[in-house]
């Protein structure tokens, strides 16, 4: 079988804005705690992606034959609604955006965030896969293979620069005061689960579901830009400001490629607890001074 598509997955093109409208509604949201001008951004973006899908686009050629010039059509196949995928990101945020997402320890906000930020993820694929029936979000946790070499080697790249880069951000921005004090050991084993399962989010709604969505329609690179702006804001709220984005917006990019190279949700979310490894001592270190002076480079304050 051969398949002629109707279009390679642009860089830019007309279908951006939408998708650019609904991603920049996550800065409004979560940078500028604006929730109703991330409404306007939303209800923008997906009145315009539904415009462009009435006005079509015809699908993917579906051909028999041994090569494109000999084939011989036998359908077409449907493409993927941009409305619905941008709906389903929508969904994902506006759950997410019902919390303030503030660090806190107290039992009252660990459950706060189990619900908004696990419904932000289960929502969409519950929709995508019962409602609209094209199961187009998917977690392949093992779908790479065996780690090559490269990628062991990154696990240890990724211990040594955290090492090196965190404790001079957190400390010397002093955005470890976004955290809430850690002296107990009741508190520092909730900050340690608190870290670790938001990492873990973060892997399945932003590149599972918000990049693996744009991807259905974009090149790579631009889905991944997309993907970033939303990751790299709610990063934001969540207490990585300052010069954060210095950090963050590399980091976001850069999960969304290993992703692409691994085909491996296991891997990047080892790449993110590993990092978030680093953040939870560094912010143990930050709060108790002189517990964790001979681990790092800066002093604590």
């Amino acid at each position: 079988m051969v398949r002629a598509h109707a279009g390679a997955r642009p860089l830019v093109g007309v279908r951006l804005v939408p998708a650019l409208l609904v991603c920049l509604a996550a800065p409004a949201f979560f940078v500028l705690l604006t929730p109703w001008l991330g409404w306007i951004l939303l209800a923008a973006g997906l009145g315009t992606a539904a415009v462009l899908d009435r006005g079509g686009g015809g699908g993917e050629v579906v051909s028999v034959g041994s090569t494109l010039e000999s084939s011989t059509q036998v359908g077409v196949a449907r493409t993927p609604s941009l409305t619905r995928d941008l709906s389903l990101i929508a969904i994902g945020m506006l759950i997410v955006s019902v919390i303030p997402l503030k660090a806190e320890l107290d039992d009252a906000a660990m459950v706060r965030f189990t619900l908004a930020l696990g419904g932000a993820v289960l929502v969409p694929y519950l929709v995508s896969r019962f409602v609209y029936r094209d199961h187009a979000i998917r977690f392949p946790w093992r779908g790479g293979g065996r780690w090559t070499l490269w990628q062991w080697a990154w696990l240890i790249a990724v211990l040594v620069l955290g090492w090196l880069i965190l404790p001079f951000y957190f400390i010397t921005s002093g955005v470890y005061e976004n955290w809430p004090v850690v002296d107990t050991p009741d508190l520092i084993a909730r900050l340690f689960v608190g870290v670790g399962a938001v990492g873990i989010w973060d892997e399945l709604f932003f590149i599972c579901t918000c990049f693996a969505l744009l991807r259905r329609h974009f090149a790579d690179a631009t889905a991944n830009v997309l993907q970033a702006i939303v990751f790299v804001s709610f990063l934001w709220e969540l207490g990585y400001r300052a010069w954060g984005p210095v950090l963050t917006i590399p980091f976001a990019l850069l999960q969304a490629v290993i992703f692409l190279r691994t085909k491996s949700l296991a891997y990047v979310v080892t790449v993110h607890l590993l990092f978030d490894a680093v953040v939870f001592g560094v912010l143990v270190h930050a709060h108790n001074p002189g517990l964790l002076d001979a681990v790092f480079l800066v002093l604590a304050p």
